[in-house]
């Protein structure tokens, strides 16, 4: 199984209803004591999610990404992989330019993802609004 599998199990863990979501929908979910994470679903063709996920903290009224995340997920594959990575301080892209994929960042995005997701299942992480 690779990482863009178990990706998407553990991002199923998170949305079960993933399949349902259609493009514009915004999720929030919650954990006591942690920061809430925020999902929104950017397009939708057939099988093929592009996805946000986010954590945002305030600074001098400003919504700061820490981290921030567009994934493509693809339904009928069962696969979730990430595309970009931003924070306050960086933002990465794994096609910086038209076809052409940075492996290493790549790579390395998918292996933060898997950790992320599974601190969010293991923080209890549930959907507390959805629109």
């Amino acid at each position: 199984m690779t990482i863009h599998h178990r990706n998407y199990l553990k991002l199923l863990r998170l949305l079960p209803d993933l399949d349902q979501l259609q493009a514009g929908a915004f999720l929030r979910l919650e954990a006591p004591g942690f920061m809430p994470l925020t999902v929104d679903v950017l397009h939708r063709a057939g099988s093929r999610l592009l996805l946000a996920l986010a954590h945002h903290f305030e600074a001098q009224g400003d919504l700061v990404p820490d981290p921030d995340m567009e994934l493509r997920a693809d339904l009928e594959a069962r696969t979730v992989e990430a595309l970009t990575y931003q924070d306050a301080r960086r933002f990465d892209r794994v096609n910086a330019r038209p076809g052409r994929v940075l492996v290493d960042l790549q790579r390395s995005l998918n292996d933060f993802l898997s950790l992320w997701l599974s601190n969010l299942h293991a923080q209890g992480h549930r959907v507390t609004e959805r629109r």
